[in-house]
């Protein structure tokens, strides 16, 4: 072990931060934490690259979306301890009412639907209010035999999470990496999906009982005909990853859906909308 070890903050903008999770994890297999809007990376081998990668793909986004995205770095150089036991006595399971997620290093609970992340794979662990709003509103609505469809899957947080209440999964997302995270949390949890796919919502066969996509709000507003089209008649749309200040856009995106409920978690909206 050497005697120091490298240590990256990133903090983006709230609004884009589930892409700089998720370009973060396709660049590096480092263990990494989330804490308070910030992605902290540990390393014994330098991560100027990944410094100077995560600082070209803020401007690269800035002009894709068209206004400047800011992102706050700091690399600093530590003295070496056992900071991974540290990094997992920091890593707290959740529990979302039925469900009780946790690392693989912790106990199960009897009585509870159980469900495995670690989060140093993931692109997903429930903690995120979006993802936590998501996860509340499917134990409320997945009915068994549901057919769902998870836009963006990520890690299969919540397509696992909708299995375990009873539904028929379908799950994709653009990122191969996810989808393979994805693959391999389901067997972890010993569920089963139906199809997944690397890409979007188009490459979807059918319609479904509830389509559900955590995304952001650029990316679902992009989308919106393609999400409203992939639900069934009287079928729900459940779209999180919405700051308040996008919720009104979002929603008149959306009109031609009922709105049917509407859930807030600090500053992060949940909607479930309903096609007429």
């Amino acid at each position: 072990m050497k005697k120091t070890y490298n240590e990256l903050h990133i903090t983006p903008d709230s609004s884009v931060y589930p892409l700089f999770l998720d370009f973060i994890m396709s660049l590096s297999d480092e263990a990494l934490e989330e804490n308070d809007g910030s992605i902290i990376l540990r390393s014994e081998e330098d991560l100027e690259m990944l410094l100077f990668g995560v600082e070209t793909f803020a401007k690269e986004l800035s002009a894709a979306l068209g206004h400047e995205i800011t992102v706050e770095t700091k690399l600093l150089v530590k003295e070496n301890e056992d900071w991974i036991s540290q990094y997992r006595n920091s890593i707290q399971p959740l529990h979302v009412d039925d469900l009780y997620i946790r690392p693989s290093w912790v106990e199960s609970i009897e009585g509870k639907k159980n469900i495995i992340i670690d989060p140093a794979l993931a692109f997903g662990s429930g903690h995120h209010e979006t993802t936590y709003g998501c996860l509340l509103l499917l134990q409320k609505y997945v009915k068994k035999g549901t057919e769902l469809l998870d836009v963006g899957c990520g890690s299969g947080i919540l397509s696992i999470a909708a299995c375990k209440c009873g539904a028929i999964v379908d799950l994709c997302d653009t990122d191969e990496q996810a989808t393979a995270s994805a693959i391999e949390n389901f067997k972890l949890n010993h569920e089963k999906f139906n199809r997944i796919w690397t890409g979007s919502v188009q490459k979807r066969e059918k319609e479904y009982d509830i389509v559900v996509a955590n995304i952001i709000a650029d990316v679902l507003i992009m989308l919106a005909s393609d999400l409203q089209k992939a639900v069934k008649k009287d079928g729900l749309l459940i779209l999180s990853g919405i700051l308040d200040k996008y919720v009104d856009r979002v929603e008149q995106k959306f009109s031609s859906m009922k709105l049917v409920e509407k859930y807030q978690k600090e500053e992060w909206f949940t909607l479930v909308l309903q096609r007429n």
